[in-house]
C-alpha cells in the first residue's frame, strides 16, 4: 500500500455489524474502513429476500464483473417488496470441500457486493476482515472482495500462514488451494480446498489487484514465524489483546478459570511490543484502545494506530439492530452492562465474549429451549469419513447428530449457535420450521461498559464521526 497508513483501523465485527456503511463512514473520515467478511452469502441472498432496501445489493451486483452470475442470483433471491414478515428465508449452500457453482457465486458476489459498496464515491481506503477457522468460504470470499478493489485483508482466529500465497495466486489468476483442516486424519494424508479464477470466470480469469495482509495476532512469537514462513508477503499485523470482542485467543499454557467461569490471563497473555516492533512491520494494537491517552500510548510504544471495534459497533452506521443498540448503551448509561468471556459459547473452541442482553441466547433459559439446529454451517469442523469423503459436524448441532459423527458429546455442552444468533443481531434472523424465531447473541470487547460515553450530549446516538473526533486527540497529544 503506497498512501500514509492511517491511525484508526475500525474493527471487521460479527457478521453485517461492521457493514458497508459503517466501512464507508470510516473510510470516508481519513480512517481505515473494515467490512466483516463473514458469512456474505447469506447476508446477500437475506437482504434479496427482504426486499434491496434501498437498492444497494442490485447497483453493486450490476457492477460484478461477470454480468451472468449477479443475473442469477438476482433471479433466484431476490423477492420485490420483501417477504412477508411470517415466510421463512429460502435456504443458501451451505460449504462443503467441493462448493457448488451457487455456493461459489453467492460467496464471491457477496464480497464484491459488500467491498464495491464500502468503496463507492471516495477514494478512503477499505479492507475486509475473515476468520482462519472458516476454511470452506474463504479463496471465493476473498476473489469476491478482490474483484471490487479491497485494500487489505485483516485475519485472525487461527494462524493464516497460507494466505498471502493464496493472494498471490488469485492476483496473478492462478489456481489458489487452502490445506483443509480434517479431523481423525492421518498425519501423512493432506486435504485442500481449490479455486481456480480461470475456470470460475469462464476461461480468461479477472485479475484483481492483491490487497495487502494483516494477520491479527496475539504474541510477538507469532509475527515472528508469519513475517518468515508465510507463504507471501505480510504487510503489518494487528495486536490484539483479550479484552477485544468477538473470538479471542485462549490464554497461554494450562487453562484456568475464574470464580465466574471465565479464562484467566496472565502475563504470558501480554503481547511484548518491542519484539513485534523488531520485525519492521508496521502494526495496530487492539482491545480497548478507545480512549485519546490509549491512542497516545500505541503510538508511543511504536505502533502505527489502533483498531476500534466495540465503539463503532453502537454507532448510528453500524449494522446492530436499533434495538440492540438502544439497549446496551441506556445499559451502558446506568452502569449496569457487562461482558463475560465464554469458554464454551462458541463452537470453534475459541472464547467469545457475549453481552448478556434479555431475550438474547446469552440467558440461559432461552440457550436451553432453543431447538438445536445447524442450518447455516459456517463453524462446522471437517473430520475424515474415507480416503476421499470428508462430512462436517458441529458441537452446536443436535447432539445425537455429533455423536453419530464422531463427536464428543461433551463437546456440545453450552455451544451456542453463534451463526443464526449473530445474523438476528442485524435484523435477518430466520424462522425455524417448528416456527421458532431465532434469537440474536451481542458480542462486544470489555469497552462496552462505557461505550456511553460517545453520546453528545441531549442525544440517544452517536455517529462514527463521534468516535473520530474523539479519539484524534490522542494523535495531537502523541505528536
Amino acid at each position: 500500500m503506497k498512501r500514509d497508513l492511517p491511525v484508526i483501523i475500525q474493527g471487521g465485527m460479527g457478521v453485517a455489524v461492521s457493514d458497508w456503511r459503517l466501512a464507508r463512514a470510516v473510510s470516508q473520515l481519513g480512517q481505515f474502513g473494515v467490512v466483516s467478511g463473514t458469512a456474505l452469502d447469506v447476508v446477500l441472498v437475506r437482504r434479496l429476500q427482504a426486499g434491496d432496501d434501498g437498492g444497494h445489493v442490485r447497483k453493486a451486483a450490476a457492477h460484478f464483473p461477470l454480468p451472468e452470475v449477479a443475473e442469477r442470483v438476482l433471479e433466484r433471491f431476490y423477492v420485490a417488496g420483501g417477504k412477508g414478515a411470517d415466510d421463512r428465508y429460502k435456504s443458501h449452500p451451505m460449504g462443503r470441500k467441493r462448493p457448488s457453482r451457487t455456493g461459489e457465486d453467492l460467496l464471491v458476489l457477496g464480497n464484491f457486493i459488500e467491498v464495491f459498496l464500502a468503496k463507492e464515491g471516495h477514494d478512503g481506503l477499505v479492507g475486509t476482515n475473515m476468520l482462519t477457522k472458516l476454511q470452506a468460504p474463504t479463496i471465493p470470499s476473498l476473489y469476491g472482495a478482490m474483484l471490487a478493489g479491497v485494500d487489505a485483508v485483516l485475519m485472525g482466529a487461527g494462524i493464516p500462514r497460507e494466505i498471502p500465497g493464496i493472494l498471490d495466486a488469485l492476483a496473478a489468476g492462478r489456481v489458489a488451494r487452502l490445506s483443509l483442516d480434517v479431523k481423525e486424519a492421518a498425519r501423512d494424508q493432506r486435504y485442500e480446498m481449490e479455486f481456480d479464477p480461470a475456470s470460475y470466470c469462464g476461461g480468461d480469469p479477472v485479475t484483481p489487484a492483491r490487497p495487502d495482509f494483516y494477520p491479527i495476532i496475539s504474541s510477538a512469537v507469532l509475527a515472528t514465524m508469519l513475517s518468515k514462513k508465510a507463504t507471501g508477503r505480510v504487510d503489518g499485523f494487528i495486536v490484539e489483546g483479550p479484552t477485544a470482542g468477538g473470538h479471542n485467543a485462549p490464554p497461554r499454557g494450562k487453562l484456568h478459570l475464574s470464580d465466574q467461569g471465565e479464562p484467566v490471563y496472565g502475563d504470558r497473555d501480554i503481547a511484548n511490543l518491542e519484539q513485534i516492533a523488531a520485525v519492521g512491520l508496521p502494526f495496530w494494537l487492539a482491545g480497548s484502545y478507545a480512549e485519546p491517552e490509549r491512542v497516545a500510548e500505541a503510538l508511543g510504544a511504536g505502533a502505527t494506530g489502533v483498531q476500534i471495534g466495540t465503539a463503532f459497533a453502537y454507532c448510528e452506521e453500524s449494522g446492530l439492530t436499533p434495538d440492540i443498540k438502544a439497549t446496551v448503551l441506556a445499559r451502558s448509561r446506568a452502569r449496569t452492562v457487562n461482558v463475560f468471556t465464554d469458554p464454551l459459547a462458541s463452537p470453534t473452541g475459541f472464547p467469545f465474549k457475549v453481552v448478556p442482553v434479555e431475550d438474547t441466547v446469552s440467558e440461559e433459559p432461552i440457550y436451553n429451549k432453543r431447538n438445536r439446529v445447524c442450518d447455516l454451517g459456517y463453524l462446522r469442523t471437517a473430520y475424515r469419513i474415507d480416503d476421499e469423503t470428508v462430512g462436517w459436524r458441529c458441537p452446536s448441532e443436535p447432539v445425537a447428530d455429533y455423536v453419530r459423527k464422531g463427536g464428543d458429546e461433551a463437546d456440545t455442552v453450552g455451544r451456542k449457535c453463534i451463526c443464526n444468533a449473530l445474523l438476528s443481531s442485524i435484523g435477518l434472523g430466520q424462522i425455524q420450521k417448528n416456527g421458532e424465531f431465532e434469537l440474536p447473541i451481542v458480542t462486544s470487547g470489555d469497552d462496552v461498559a462505557d461505550v456511553a460515553r460517545f453520546l453528545p450530549e441531549g442525544s440517544a446516538t452517536y455517529t462514527a464521526r463521534d468516535v473520530i473526533e474523539y479519539l484524534i486527540r490522542g494523535i495531537d497529544a502523541a505528536s
